[in-house]
């Protein structure tokens, strides 16, 4: 085996096979974890892996995708096109398979041939990926077992082992590394660092034929294979979990909330309210308005404030997170994913603040952005204006985008809300809610 450093990454591009050529760009698929609107692939044409080259997107747009999560079972991929890649949706979480297709057409260097793709990627659990199946009736593809310290992959031809196939390996790091098959047409990888690896492989076939009116004297066939290492990592990084309890840290808290009563006044779908609202220390409202239409509503928000707001009244356990890649340069902030949970939960931090949280909740995607936080007199931040988009788990369509904006008021060692603003832009208009608390006061004296 020979290592050595490579501008090129990923899949096979066909220059590769020609040139030396730095300019060289490959196809290739990336599984990336959950974050903003839910779990996605992108299919990148680049000679690097973070970014496509938007000057190759037209030429891909007409690439398919399909995911498999149960064996045998290949679901074809709604592909959107974007100004830099190719993207679609997947589940929130669980094991997938993603494969691909893309003719690029008919080129010319020494000879004139017909250049296709096949990349594919896999993600998740082993036990499940090692259960599912190649694809049928594929030229060319990568198909692998996975164990807890190697990744087993044979090439497939028309669905026929590639003895002696030749496989190229790139990490994180530009790094590529040779494997050659053996007779049965296997390679064994075995990864030496965590991160992520495209396997790309290649076939020549001679033969004429004609492709968009085009004579081509063979075909050259390139199929991928790309995956994070390990597929799931086991616990957490222990500079995730630093990073993000800081973060936590740095949130204004009501430390020993005694609660409050204030005059409370706003308007709910074009009805004005008024009255008083009680917020009890453990968080409870209870409201006497004359408007019960509003009382849901009011009910909720205040709540959800003091719910935040109101500091943790026993030791929790650590949270467990880690890093879910490694974009350090993202202008929200590194994405954090929450281990376990039942709400497939990330986060980005930025500056020492949650600049992003993700959840899955039921059918939907929802997206918090912070876009303003403000210090208190403690130099804890407490949120001025944030925005909240919700997405079909299933389309990834867009179903409706608040903006919230937050004021708030010193009373004794509590900032307390006086103002919310809630704007719902969604299929039937916009929408806007508010409220508004006044003489405010706390219902016991607060120790100093």
């Amino acid at each position: 085996m020979t290592r050595f450093h490579h501008r090129l990454l990923l899949s096979l591009g066909f220059t590769f096979l020609l040139t030396a050529s730095a300019d060289a760009h490959f196809l290739f698929i990336r599984i990336g974890e959950h974050a903003e609107a839910g779990r996605q692939v992108d299919v990148f044409f680049s000679e690097i892996a973070q970014a496509g080259d938007p000057r190759f997107v037209p030429r891909i747009a007409h690439a398919k995708l399909w995911m498999q999560t149960t064996p045998g079972k290949f679901q074809p991929l709604q592909v959107r096109k974007l100004p830099d890649r190719l993207r679609s949706r997947l589940p929130a979480d669980g094991a997938v398979a993603v494969s691909g297709e893309c003719t690029w057409g008919v080129l010319t260097r020494d000879v004139p041939f017909l250049l296709r793709y096949f990349p594919g990627a896999i993600h998740g659990d082993a036990k499940i990926l090692n259960t599912l199946r190649p694809r049928p009736k594929i030229p060319l593809q990568i198909t692998a077992v996975v164990h807890e310290d190697r990744i087993e992959m044979v090439a497939l031809a028309d669905g026929k082992p590639m003895p002696g196939a030749m496989f190229t390996t790139v990490d994180d790091d530009l790094v590529n590394e040779e494997l050659k098959a053996d007779k049965n047409g296997r390679v064994v990888f075995r990864p030496d660092s965590h991160g992520h690896f495209c396997v790309y492989t290649k076939r020549v076939i001679p033969g004429e034929g004609t492709h968009d009116g085009k004579k081509y004297t063979e075909t050259r066939d390139f199929a991928t294979l790309a995956f994070r290492w390990p597929l799931v990592p086991s616990g957490g990084d222990p500079k995730a979990v630093t990073l993000f309890e800081a973060a936590l840290a740095k949130r204004a808290n009501w430390v020993a909330f005694p609660g409050f009563t204030a005059a409370i006044g706003g308007n709910v779908d074009g009805r004005a309210f008024g009255g008083t609202a009680r917020v009890a220390a453990d968080g409870s409202v209870s409201l006497d308005i004359d408007e019960k239409h509003a009382e849901e509503w009011v009910q909720d928000q205040l709540g959800s404030m003091a719910m935040h707001r109101r500091a943790p009244t026993r030791q929790r356990a650590r949270p467990v997170l880690r890093f879910a890649d490694q974009d350090d340069e993202h202008p929200l902030g590194r994405l954090l994913t929450f281990v376990g949970g039942a709400m497939a939960s990330s986060y980005r931090v930025r500056d020492g603040e949650i600049t992003v949280v993700n959840r899955a909740i039921g059918p939907q995607h929802m997206t918090i952005t912070v876009l303003d936080n403000q210090p208190n007199t403690e130099g804890k931040s407490l949120p001025r204006s944030y925005s909240v988009q919700y997405w079909d788990g299933k389309t990834g369509k867009l179903l409706r985008t608040q903006s919230i904006q937050n004021r708030w008021k010193r009373v004794g060692r509590f900032d307390l809300p006086t103002r919310l603003t809630v704007t719902t832009a969604s299929g039937t208009g916009l929408n806007v809610r508010s409220l508004k608390l006044a003489r405010h006061k706390l219902l016991v004296k607060a120790a100093k």
